[in-house]
């Protein structure tokens, strides 16, 4: 495995369709459009299924980055990872986050293990088998080839694995009936939760979290299985997964650091700092390091109590419960980060232990 520099650079966006900052790092050199891996946003939508801020953003961005690479629009989006998250609830800021790699020499005195990315994508799915097994074991299969194109071996290394999935339609529905065959759900939003999950399985199963044996009928009933690195996003934009993993390798030269933990509830601000301590970002922070990002995954509690207390996420026809559990949970790390730049994503439906999930940071070596 040859020696890999990853870059990190967080952007802040005055909207889906801005790419001025992008443009402007590419403009000064310090980054190199080649050398592009992934891209994850948060994009001020509804985070729903008729949020296509997701997809203007990806448009956006695409369009963009064609010419600098000499590929159209469309060879864009097969080449780099895109995974928008819709929905800046609360202090929740617009922004983007890019994530480069390109092969480097490992100095003599660099110690310890650095960030390293790696990318895989699944086959594109029928709609019968989005929220089923099929979901399951071939994220799994994506999730064992990104941790190899990152150089990661060990899964303890691996600290974020962030999924773009499908969801499905009315159009897709019917399209699996006109088969003879029945989708897990035939509502839309519904569907998100369902991918949503059968995908974080498949990250489970796939780091040894979870028994190879789970079943169709343990998705979104079967919560006490769960990956503590899992984060995944629903999107109508496609048919397959996206699979990125992020995690620390011996084979990375980058100046960047990966930790995470996990969140039992929404409001465990002990867990995001013990996130923050993984990589030297606590209350005393070591010398010579600096926030770049938290990721999360954020969800309202499905039994409707918060250590206790009753809730009413669930209940509330208003307001979806993800946008609430954004809100709530942005809130919290953004108090303890001090920015509201972080992404936070709802529906964490077996990502982290029910009504909690996933918090990962990443500092930079300064």
């Amino acid at each position: 495995m040859p020696t890999t520099s990853v870059g990190v650079f967080k952007i802040t966006t005055k909207g889906p369709g801005d790419v001025s900052g992008l443009m402007s790092l590419i403009g000064s050199g310090a980054i190199d459009p080649a050398s592009i891996l992934a891209i994850l946003g948060k994009t001020e939508g509804n985070g729903g299924v008729n949020d296509f801020t997701r997809e203007y953003a990806v448009a956006a961005l695409c369009a963009a980055l064609a010419p600098k690479l000499g590929l159209s629009p469309e060879a864009v989006e097969q080449r780099i990872a895109f995974v928008m998250s819709g929905g800046t609830e609360g202090v929740l800021s617009p922004h983007i986050t890019v994530f480069t790699r390109q092969e480097a020499e490992r100095p003599a005195d660099l110690s310890g293990k650095r960030l390293s990315i790696g990318m895989a994508h699944t086959r594109d799915f029928l709609p019968e088998e989005l929220g089923r097994s099929a979901q399951i074991m071939e994220t799994g299969k994506a999730v064992k080839a990104a941790m190899a194109d990152a150089g990661i071996s060990d899964s303890a290394d691996v600290h974020f694995v962030q999924i773009k999935c499908p969801l499905l339609t009315s159009e897709r529905v019917e399209a699996a009936a006109a088969r003879g065959n029945k989708t897990v759900t035939t509502s839309a939003y519904s569907s998100m939760a369902y991918s949503r999950g059968a995908s974080a399985l498949g990250v489970g199963v796939a780091l040894g979290e979870i028994a190879p044996e789970v079943r169709d009928e343990h998705v979104l009933r079967r919560y006490d299985l769960f990956s503590k690195v899992a984060s995944t996003s629903s999107g109508i934009e496609l048919m397959h997964n996206v699979v990125i993993v992020l995690g620390n390798s011996a084979s990375s030269a980058s100046e960047f650091e990966i930790g995470h933990a996990v969140m039992d509830d929404a409001i465990d601000a002990a867990a995001v700092t013990s996130a923050l301590n993984s990589v030297g970002l606590g209350s005393t922070p070591l010398p010579g390091r600096e926030l770049v990002n938290i990721f999360a995954k954020a969800e309202a509690s499905p039994d409707g109590t918060v250590r206790g207390y009753r809730h009413t996420m669930l209940e509330d026809t208003d307001i979806s419960s993800t946008r609430h559990a954004r809100a709530a949970v942005g809130g919290l790390i953004a108090g303890l980060a001090g920015t509201g730049a972080v992404y936070v994503s709802g529906g964490a439906e077996h990502q982290g232990p029910a009504g909690g999930g996933p918090v990962a940071a990443i500092a930079r070596l300064i």
